[in-house]
C-alpha cells in the first residue's frame, strides 16, 4: 500500500499530528498491523480518529471496543476471501476459465465471460504445434516463429501494453503445455472439460507431450549445483546484458572437462542472436 507508506513516512518526518480515518477498518482490516500501526502512533504522539465509529483509546472499554471492531473487520476480510476462493472453485469445477488475461488464441467474451477462439490467433497455435511435432525443440519453434515476424499476445492493460514481444522457449513450452487448446481446464491439478471449443486435437497434444516428457533432463543433484562457476551471479552478456550462466561439458574418451559461460538469451532466443554466445 503505497499511500500508507507514504503517509507513515509524512509521520516520521513530523509533517503530520492526528489521523483521521472513515472508519477503523479503512486503515487495517489486520488486528496485527493495526496494533503495530497504533504503537508507532502513541511514538510519535499522533492522534488518532475514527469519523464514523466514537471510542476512546485512552480508557479500558475503548480499547476493548477498538479490537471488536478490528477483530470483525478481519473476520469480514477472512469470509470475503474465502467465499472468492470457493466461488472461482466451483467456476473452474463447470469448466470455466477464471485465469485472468486470455491465452494467445482465445478472446474472452465480454458478456458471458467465457473463452472464444480467436481465428488468426488460432492459426497461429497450430502452427506452433506442429512445428513442434516436426523439430522437437522449444528454441527451434520460437526461431522459425519470429522469423516469421509472430509476437506474443498484446493485452492492453492501465500502464504500459503487455504482450507483443518476440518469443522465447519457454513462451513455446507453456503454451505446448497448456491443457486450454485441447479444450480442458486446470484446477488444483485436476483436469476437467472445459466449456470452451479446443483449438488442438487431443491426440495431437498428447503427442507433443510425449516429446516433451522425453526431452525433459534430469535435475542437477544439490552437490552437484554448488559447484557453479564463480562469476554465475557477476557475469553478464555484453552484446545483450542478459545473465550468464556456468555450464560444462566433457570431452569424449578422454573425459577432459570444458568450462564455460553461456548467454541466458542466446539459450532461450537462438543462437543467431548473440554472437558472443558462449564464454
Amino acid at each position: 500500500r503505497p499511500a500508507l507508506q507514504r503517509l507513515l513516512e509524512d509521520i516520521k518526518a513530523k509533517k503530520v499530528d492526528c489521523v483521521v480515518v472513515y472508519k477503523v477498518d479503512r486503515l487495517s482490516r489486520s488486528l496485527l498491523d493495526f496494533v503495530k500501526m497504533l504503537q508507532f502512533f502513541e511514538e510519535q504522539q499522533i492522534t488518532f480518529v475514527s469519523v464514523t465509529q466514537h471510542f476512546n483509546t485512552n480508557t479500558s472499554m475503548g480499547r476493548l471496543t477498538l479490537n471488536i471492531l478490528l477483530s470483525f473487520a478481519q473476520f469480514e476480510r477472512e469470509m470475503i476471501s474465502e467465499r472468492t476462493r470457493d466461488k472461482m472453485a466451483a467456476a473452474r469445477r463447470k469448466g470455466r476459465f477464471v485465469g485472468g488475461r486470455a491465452p494467445l488464441g482465445y478472446d474472452i467474451n465480454k458478456e458471458t465471460h467465457q473463452l472464444v477462439i480467436n481465428p488468426l490467433e488460432a492459426v497461429l497455435i497450430r502452427k506452433i504445434f506442429n512445428l513442434y511435432l516436426k523439430e522437437r525443440s522449444c528454441i527451434s519453434v520460437a526461431v522459425i516463429i519470429n522469423k516469421e515476424g509472430f509476437l506474443t499476445k498484446k493485452t492492453p492493460s492501465k500502464g504500459r501494453p503487455l504482450g507483443g514481444l518476440r518469443f522465447k522457449n519457454t513462451n513455446i513450452l507453456w503454451i505446448l503445455r497448456n491443457v486450454v487448446y485441447k479444450g480442458k481446464v486446470c484446477y488444483q491439478g485436476e483436469i476437467i472439460n472445459g466449456i470452451h471449443e479446443a483449438i488442438i486435437p487431443e491426440e495431437t497434444f498428447d503427442k507433443v507431450q510425449t516429446i516433451i516428457t522425453a526431452n525433459r533432463r534430469t535435475p542437477q543433484t544439490q552437490e552437484r549445483a554448488k559447484g557453479r562457476g564463480a562469476l554465475s551471479q557477476l557475469l553478464r552478456c555484453k552484446n545483450c546484458n542478459s545473465a550468464m550462466f556456468f555450464n560444462y561439458t566433457y570431452k569424449k574418451k578422454v573425459r577432459l572437462k570444458y568450462c564455460y559461460y553461456t548467454c541466458v538469451g542466446a539459450l532461450t532466443r537462438g543462437y543467431h542472436t548473440c554472437p558472443p554466445r558462449t564464454i
